[in-house]
């Protein structure tokens, strides 16, 4: 009598949702980086750390197409950043959840009304739906009981988990955050970091420019330095 066979699961291939080959990039016409080489898979939460001025930032603005990218190969979410149009930035970026560290809110729009505005310039037109979206975001965050008060009202964290739920909008496929804790204190940088691994623990990339060192301590994660104009990445 043959022996059953029983057949193994596979596992399945990483998926990348970041590909940076040999990419240069420029600000103002001045190299800021070369030769950047970066993978970041589906699923995964990513580090960028270094120096202030160190080109953090300035990976992140080209993956959400702000400076232009230029080198071998350069793809964010399916999108070729090299040869992207103008009118396919909107696009690429309504699959991208970006998080800034000076917050970026309307002072005379309140919490709903703020996510409610990123809504309509992202295409939203049903009225019903959006509403439903905002407390659904807004409970993300645990912010379901402040969607009435105006950015002055609430404290600094607050106004970042408003950030964050903006982000989280139209379901994206990657979170780029730029610092989002540079001007919060430990606790309250604590929460927003639990926050954005909670985020990815639901199956979002989460891609984040950071020198919190304590908070990357706490909550481990890839790492990819940049020094000294080198990529050094804790996973080669």
């Amino acid at each position: 009598m043959e022996e059953e066979i029983i057949p193994q699961p596979t596992e399945t291939a990483p998926e990348p949702v970041v590909v940076l080959k040999d990419v240069d990039i420029f600000q103002k016409k001045i190299l800021i980086l070369s030769k950047v080489n970066i993978t970041v898979n589906r699923g995964e939460f990513v580090y960028l750390i270094g120096k202030t001025g160190s080109g953090k930032s300035s990976i992140l603005k080209v993956l959400f197409a702000d400076v232009p990218a230029k080198g071998e190969e350069a793809k964010c979410v399916n999108f070729d950043l090299k040869t992207i149009k103008a009118k396919q930035i909107p696009q690429l970026r309504r699959k991208l959840g970006i998080v800034f560290q000076d917050y970026q809110l309307l002072s005379n729009k309140t919490v709903s009304e703020n996510l409610m505005f990123a809504m309509k310039a992202t295409g939203w037109k049903d009225e019903k739906a959006m509403k439903i979206r905002v407390q659904e975001v807004l409970q993300l965050v645990h912010l379901e009981t402040k969607d009435f008060k105006y950015p002055h009202q609430l404290s600094g964290g607050e106004q970042q988990r408003v950030c964050i739920a903006r982000a989280l909008i139209n379901k994206p496929e990657v979170i780029l955050a730029d610092e989002p804790t540079g001007s919060l204190d430990p606790i309250t940088a604590e929460e927003i970091f639990k926050i954005m691994h909670d985020i990815n623990q639901d199956g979002t990339t989460v891609i984040m420019a950071t020198h919190n060192f304590p908070m990357i301590n706490k909550f481990a994660s890839r790492t990819i330095c940049i020094e000294d104009g080198k990529i050094i990445d804790s996973l080669v």
